[in-house]
């Protein structure tokens, strides 16, 4: 092949556009003006581990998404006033907060009796027997409140900090930020439901990198058949020739980059070729819980048939945190209604069989986390999108409807005071009262408990600066150990 050659007025003219824009760029820099360099250095291996802002925190999420909205008044916010207003109406209620708004009925008690539990004295719903003897090292936060009350604004905004599509999630914003500590695994893998129920509203999207590089896109372990597209080599080639193929795809394709620089997309489908060979050497192994013990498949509750399916995902969220995956997420429940922690019908129905579903592999996965060391480093989050309501939603087993003004979620581990609650509902559980949290405040905590500054953590997109928690958020430092 012959090199191309230029004359001298050609180089002279690259020379001097090439000297005038180090002389700009140091302009710039000195007048801090200059883009950071970080995302050059990001182009190089995005996926390598970073620096965090505040210099420690947690490693890893596992991100247990109660989908469909589970309520905060049949789970963990006891209320002792909405047993004394049970059927009484409640003035002044806006019976459009719902969807189903002539069938609003009165006040409705919990279904299920609440006792204490921990030295902390939580009052926990009788739904979980085996997650409430944790309860000593979760940190509960009572007063959340969000947006909307429809499933997918609401997902979106509990995945991506706004109630719309298109943004990054917040496992996308962690691996951008931190990288990955596993060169042979997704930094970042989502498990859904498996028992045909289907996927959480707005599919894909609650686990979208929006405007981010793809490379931090969330990896869907299917539940049915091969997790992974491609996961194991084709029959017809060995590994020699498949590592020659990839070799000389590199090739082609870091010779274009080199002239490319900016292009971001084009180092993540570089990465996402290697990352994908890697990955039939390293996943396949570290999805197969059978290998466990069995008393450790017994203590997530594996072969039990009404949990079996989240307990082997449970457990398959330990095994990928603790070979260096950043970010699980795993969904509980699929589309809606029954199928979901949706609760419109029958609440008492539908909590006790999702409850029974996920209280053994929850507990089990925070004992095992615990036992091996890695709880400390590994933050586990339970919630959902919203919460319920406290009124009836009438029917021949009578549900709750959603509710966006109030809802509950915990956190254990990865830096977390065990055994404290945070914020209140009114008495009758209706609206956040005490020590509102919102969305970004969630989020801007998440952040922080791994190391970064949730102020810090942006993306410059369209001219504009933005971040996880979009222009607000206050960390819960309350709930910080």
């Amino acid at each position: 092949m012959s090199e191309s050659r230029i004359d001298r007025r050609q180089w002279l003219r690259r020379a001097g556009g090439g000297f005038g824009m180090l002389g700009l760029a140091s302009l710039l820099g000195e007048q801090g003006l200059l883009e950071s360099s970080s995302q050059a250095v990001r182009s190089a291996d995005p996926m390598s581990p970073k620096q965090t802002h505040l210099g420690q925190g947690a490693k890893s999420v596992i991100w247990l998404f109660i989908n469909g909205g589970p309520s905060h008044v049949d789970t963990w916010d006891y209320k002792p006033g909405l047993e004394k207003a049970d059927g009484k109406e409640l003035e002044g209620f806006d019976k459009f907060t719902g969807f189903f708004s002539n069938s609003v009925g009165p006040l409705m008690k919990s279904p299920f009796e609440f006792k204490r539990h921990g030295q902390c004295g939580k009052m926990v719903s009788e739904i979980f027997p085996a997650l409430s003897r944790h309860v000593d090292k979760m940190a509960f936060v009572h007063s959340g409140h969000t947006e909307s009350n429809n499933h997918s604004p609401a997902l979106f905004m509990m995945n991506c900090g706004q109630p719309r599509m298109g943004l990054p999630c917040v496992g996308s914003w962690v691996t951008y930020g931190l990288g990955s500590e596993s060169r042979n695994l997704p930094a970042f893998v989502v498990m859904s439901d498996p028992l045909d129920r289907g996927l959480p509203k707005g599919h894909a999207a609650n686990w979208g990198t929006g405007f981010l590089p793809s490379v931090y896109q969330g990896t869907w372990l299917k539940p049915k058949g091969d997790p992974i597209d491609n996961l194991y080599r084709p029959k017809h080639m060995d590994d020699a020739q498949q590592r020659r193929q990839l070799d000389l795809l590199a090739r082609m394709n870091r010779r274009n980059f080199a002239t490319r620089p900016e292009e971001l997309e084009l180092a993540a489908r570089i990465e996402s070729f290697e990352l994908a060979y890697r990955m039939q050497g390293a996943a396949p192994e570290a999805i197969n819980v059978d290998t466990e013990p069995e008393h450790v498949r017994s203590l997530y509750g594996v072969g039990e048939k009404r949990c079996d399916h989240f307990a082997r995902q449970c457990l398959t969220a330990r095994r990928m945190v603790e070979r260096g995956v950043r970010f699980v997420q795993i969904y509980s429940g699929g589309m809606e209604n029954q199928r979901s922690w949706d609760g419109h019908r029958d609440i008492y129905g539908n909590h006790s069989q999702f409850a029974g579903e996920t209280d053994i592999p929850i507990a089990g996965l925070l004992a095992d986390l615990e036992q091996r060391g890695l709880l400390d480093e590994t933050l586990v989050i339970w919630g959902g999108e919203f919460g319920r309501l406290p009124v009836a939603q009438k029917g021949a087993q009578p549900g709750r409807d959603h509710n966006p003004h109030a809802f509950t979620f915990w956190m254990a581990g990865g830096g977390v005071k065990g055994g404290v609650s945070y914020g209140e509902t009114d008495e009758i559980g209706h609206k956040a009262a005490v020590d509102k949290v919102h969305v970004n405040d969630l989020h801007a905590t998440i952040l922080h408990l791994l190391g970064m500054d949730h102020t810090r953590l942006t993306y410059k997109y369209n001219g504009r600066r933005f971040r996880l928690s979009d222009v607000a958020g206050n960390v819960i430092t309350e709930i910080l150990a």
